[in-house]
């Protein structure tokens, strides 16, 4: 079968979208929140002319030559088990090609292995959860990576600041199920949390557009105190105006409150069957009434009411040492009883291989210049100079002296 990949208007490719589950990053108003970047959004459609697939591709111009690195993060959204993977993307890269980019990547939104909470918690300490022997291995994720890897793609570079999608992330599944299950299936302290945060009249509620400054305190603070650059206000009401002129219950809001004060807040956005995480945090105090379990929770219990097939809680790391910074994240999403999933995730491919190395090296170049600005703004000169020779010897692939790194921000997409 020969598809055709062609350009559609937002409305149109909210309708090709249909009730397809996927990624907000892949939902057509996204182009509107994600600032300093061109797009278009795409169709691909059949020898009948029926629409197949759509992709929002986000555009990124290199200066003075004005080629571009096209980029659909957890896209495009196409049903990988009836069409091939040349026959999707061939199309695709001679597009973007005739469109001036010099490079394409791509994030399939397609899950490759899953492993359940006991599998990952009997292999705490061995390592990696990649090299973790899979409960599940989904033949079309296995499928997809080889064909990927055959055709000239590589596997996209998981620290270079652009925009990237989930490689590993945390699903809890709700079809068929009862909240009974749910809360069965969580371990002790999940159970007890919950418990807890009831008994301590901490209460969860659905805000509205007028909360999110609310929201954001939580979530700013949550920022400073795991090193991350959290985005400004803004990005959060541009983002709540342009989801929620595709429908009503696209996003939502939860805080949790007590006494009146917020204790944490998560930002999910749902598009078919699929529900994802995109954004939350939590103050630093009263951590002791759990307001982060009591609000997903809630979020599960609305989700499950409403007919939700997954609640992606969205990216984990996949290391297993406990003494590893980003494991107590994971060890507390495998609380919840689901699974963990690795998604087939970023491939490059250099649509114009000569000017592919160089492009990327500027581009990586700029965003951590642009990291480092944001990082360091009214730090003293001396911790300014030190934060470029760090960023100018990440960029050339040079170690950086412990005491000068600086560490790159995880930036949400």
């Amino acid at each position: 079968m020969t598809l055709r990949v062609g350009p559609v208007s937002p409305e149109e490719y909210l309708a090709a979208l249909g009730d397809r589950p996927a990624s907000f990053l892949q939902s057509p108003s996204w182009s509107t929140v994600k600032t300093g970047w061109a797009a278009e959004h795409l169709a691909w459609r059949d020898e009948s002319g029926d629409v197949v697939g759509a992709g929002l591709v986000l555009l990124r111009r290199l200066p003075l030559i004005g080629r571009s690195l096209a980029v659909l993060t957890e896209g495009p959204v196409v049903d990988w088990a009836a069409h091939g993977t040349q026959e999707v993307l061939a199309p695709l890269a001679e597009y973007v090609r005739e469109r001036g980019a010099f490079g394409l990547r791509i994030g399939p939104d397609v899950v490759h292995r899953r492993w359940r909470a006991d599998t990952v918690k009997d292999a705490v300490g061995s390592g990696r959860l990649r090299n973790v022997e899979a409960d599940l291995v989904d033949p079309v994720g296995a499928r997809l990576i080889a064909d990927l890897g055959a055709a000239g793609w590589v596997r996209a570079r998981e620290d270079d600041g652009l925009p990237a999608s989930t490689r590993h992330s945390f699903h809890v599944s709700l079809a068929g199920r009862t909240e009974d299950d749910l809360f069965a299936a969580m371990n002790q302290q999940w159970r007890r949390g919950i418990r807890k945060a009831e008994k301590a009249g901490v209460v969860v509620e659905r805000g509205t557009a007028a909360d999110l400054p609310d929201f954001h305190r939580v979530y700013a603070e949550t920022g400073r105190r795991d090193g991350f650059a959290p985005h400004g206000l803004e990005h959060f009401q541009r983002m709540w105006a342009a989801l929620s002129a595709e429908g009503p219950e696209r996003i939502r809001l939860y805080l949790a409150r007590h006494e009146g004060e917020v204790l944490a807040g998560m930002v999910v956005v749902v598009i078919g069957g699929l529900a994802g995480y995109a954004y939350g945090g939590s103050a630093g105090h009263k951590r002791e009434m759990y307001p982060s379990n009591a609000t997903h929770w809630r979020i599960l219990r609305d989700l499950l009411a409403e007919g939700v097939d997954v609640y992606d809680m969205r990216g984990i790391g996949d290391g297993l040492d406990p003494e590893n910074p980003k494991f107590g994240l994971l060890r507390f999403k495998v609380g919840t009883g689901g699974e963990a999933v690795e998604y087939v995730s970023d491939w490059d491919l250099a649509v114009r291989p000569m000017l592919h190395p160089a492009g990327m090296a500027v581009l990586r170049a700029a965003v951590r210049a642009r990291s480092v600005r944001s990082r360091l703004r009214g730090r003293r000169p001396a911790a300014l100079v030190g934060a470029a020779t760090a960023c100018l010897r990440k960029t050339l692939g040079r170690p950086t002296s412990p005491r000068r790194a600086v560490a790159t921000p995880l930036e949400a997409a």
